[in-house]
């Protein structure tokens, strides 16, 4: 590597080693579309729904990180909805609690517990200089009809405290079988609230989407301004002659396509981002041994990366159809 080839920050320190970035898909982009609309319409609550481990609570993540560079005044939090046997207002209001930062969520009575909700969340409000607050509740069909109601008491304490509460419920296909039982058991009052826009999640449906993907480690730089795009930084030589992570979009689709058929899988190919983030993490860590100037990676190591990217093995291992929308 010649010496102005010379990496800005220490390699282990390189968000790809850390697992610390978030790249957008198409599906996550209209999930951003979907809060930002909720936000400008004044839509208090809406529902994002699809199979388990398709990239959601990624998506939740890179919604916020862009949140908070667009709209740095607005609070965000993201809640776990935790699987409980019992459906308890204590330890619901404890989970709250604990995603908006509270030291000691589980101390208290209930009613102590929903003013404290409240109080922590008004304190964020009054930092950050803004009356909006952001929250995502992930696994949110974990909730049942008494947890949606108190969530609704949620959002009414704090709109007579002029705080606008956004709730944006993220989960499996069932969130979409709770919309529909509880419009017809007459709960108007909690669809209106909090499931009044929807959106269907999916993966990465085809070399398009792939594309999309791939220009993300082309163009997004770290450290942040700099001139080293996350492809840059691990073949150097080859990205300055003309290279580009996007330019194999087809060739990364069709190895998984191929290991889908070979694996027998059923259902169309969607891909969740944890497997297509982890294939493109291999072929640049193993690239980057190999870097000159003509240097492309070939068709094998897309292949040897597909392999070893947990796609195959993690379907094996849900059994779940993944439905490409």
């Amino acid at each position: 590597m010649t010496p102005q080839m010379l990496r800005p920050i220490d390699p282990s320190l390189h968000p790809l080693v850390t697992g610390n970035y978030r790249i957008a898909t198409p599906a996550i982009e209209a999930f951003y579309e979907l809060v930002a609309r909720c936000l400008r319409y004044r839509v208090m609550g809406a529902l994002t729904y699809g199979p388990s481990r398709i990239g959601k609570t990624r998506a939740i993540e890179y919604v916020r990180l862009l949140l908070a560079r667009n709209h740095p005044k607005m609070t965000s939090y993201h809640a776990q909805c935790e699987h409980k046997p019992r459906h308890a207002e204590g330890p619901f209001f404890a989970n709250l609690l604990e995603a908006v930062g509270d030291p000691d969520p589980n101390v208290g009575s209930n009613p102590a517990k929903r003013m404290r909700l409240a109080l922590r969340i008004r304190e964020a409000a009054a930092r950050a200089g803004s009356g909006t607050v952001l929250l995502f509740c992930d696994e949110a069909q974990r909730y049942n009809d008494n947890e949606y109601e108190w969530l609704r008491d949620v959002h009414d304490s704090l709109d007579r405290q002029q705080i606008k509460l956004f709730t944006f419920l993220v989960g499996q296909q069932e969130l979409l079988a709770q919309k529909t039982a509880l419009q017809v058991a007459g709960k108007t009052q909690i669809v209106a609230r909090l499931m009044v826009e929807e959106l269907a999640f999916y993966g990465i449906r085809n070399a398009e989407d792939v594309a999309t993907c791939l220009n993300g480690y082309d163009q997004t730089a770290y450290p942040e301004g700099s001139q080293w795009s996350f492809t840059r930084f691990y073949v150097p030589e080859a990205f300055d002659a003309g290279y580009r992570l996007v330019s194999d979009a087809s060739a990364l689709w069709q190895a998984f396509e191929i290991a889908h058929h070979k694996a027998n899988l059923p259902g169309q190919l969607a891909l969740p981002m944890e497997s297509f983030a982890r294939a493109v993490e291999i072929v640049l860590k193993d690239s980057e041994v190999k870097d000159d100037p003509g240097y492309r990676p070939d068709p094998a190591l897309w292949a040897h990366a597909v392999r070893h990217s947990g796609y195959v093995q993690s379907r094996h291992a849900t059994g779940r159809v993944l439905v490409a929308a």
